[in-house]
């Protein structure tokens, strides 16, 4: 989708990879969702700081609620102890380096839209956070409350509702555009 969206060369598959793979730094761009249950490694935190470091960029997506988020925000201390964590506010670059983003709002898993507002958990209000470097460098953005990857996932449903799938993807090419040029 991305290539018919945007005309960007880019890889259409999705290609897992360990945060201690040698070759990470070939991927510039990771996505990783549901990450209110992990438990990174030592080496799996070390190989993050580094690829962030050396220039990589890391979304964050599809973890709700207060716990989650107190899981989370341990093991992304853990490889920036020094780095705090950000509100990005509408003014930030990513949300108008190819599309201009006006209100940020809360993407529902598939099936949960109809009920209007949507929750998973204590989760109802949508944010976008970030970690950035010493030198302002975004490395980290951190979609909390929030599934862009289902809009992603279900955008051709005929029943999915366009302004959840027209915002997950205006924010995805934001934030590849952005990686890519950052």
């Amino acid at each position: 989708m991305l290539q018919r969206l945007t005309n960007l060369d880019a890889f259409s598959d999705e290609n897992a990879v360990l945060l201690t793979d040698e070759n990470i730094r070939r991927y510039p761009f990771l996505y990783a969702l549901e990450v209110g249950y992990m438990n990174l490694s030592e080496a799996e935190v070390e190989g993050l700081r580094e690829y962030l470091m050396a220039g990589g960029f890391l979304v964050i997506d599809d973890f709700w609620g207060s716990y989650e988020w107190q899981v989370f925000e341990w093991n992304i201390k853990r490889v920036f102890p020094n780095l705090p964590i950000i509100d990005l506010d509408l003014e930030h670059p990513v949300f108008s380096t190819f599309y201009d983003i006006d209100e940020i709002l809360q993407v529902p898993a598939y099936g949960r839209f109809w009920g209007g507002a949507t929750w998973e958990r204590d989760g109802y209000t949508p944010y976008v956070k970030g970690i950035e470097d010493e030198e302002g460098r975004l490395m980290v953005i951190i979609n909390w409350n929030t599934d862009l990857g289902d809009a992603w996932e279900w955008a051709e449903q005929p029943d999915y509702p366009l302004q959840y799938s027209t915002f997950a993807f205006q924010m995805g090419v934001n934030m590849i555009i952005y990686a890519m040029s950052h």
